[in-house]
């Protein structure tokens, strides 16, 4: 039964932690870029888009269709940037869990 009662413990703390790292995440901004950074897109924390910077050699109209797949590849980079940044963090808040078999994290 000790077992038991410090996982809840711990649980309670992790919980506490999980909310508190969610908080800052709204801080945190992450930048994505395609064509060699002339298309960036920054995301915060939690994956909400802040800013889109696109250089002005790309406004030609008779080639919009590459600057469409160059926001998307930069959306797409800075959407790793962020998943990336969540994962090192929970490993983070998470490191000294023991958790039971089989038991992942967030639940």
């Amino acid at each position: 039964m000790k077992n038991i009662g410090n996982m809840l413990k711990q649980a309670q703390q992790m919980q506490a932690k999980m909310a508190e790292m969610q908080e800052k995440l709204a801080d945190v901004e992450l930048v994505g870029q395609a064509g060699a950074g002339l298309v960036q897109i920054t995301l915060n924390g939690k994956g909400e888009m802040r800013q889109v910077k696109i250089d002005k050699e790309l406004a030609n109209p008779n080639e919009v269709d590459v600057l469409e797949d160059l926001i998307v590849a930069a959306f797409n980079d800075a959407k790793v940037k962020v998943e990336t940044h969540l994962a090192e963090e929970t490993q983070k808040m998470v490191g000294g869990l023991k958790l039971p078999p089989g038991m992942k994290l967030p639940f």
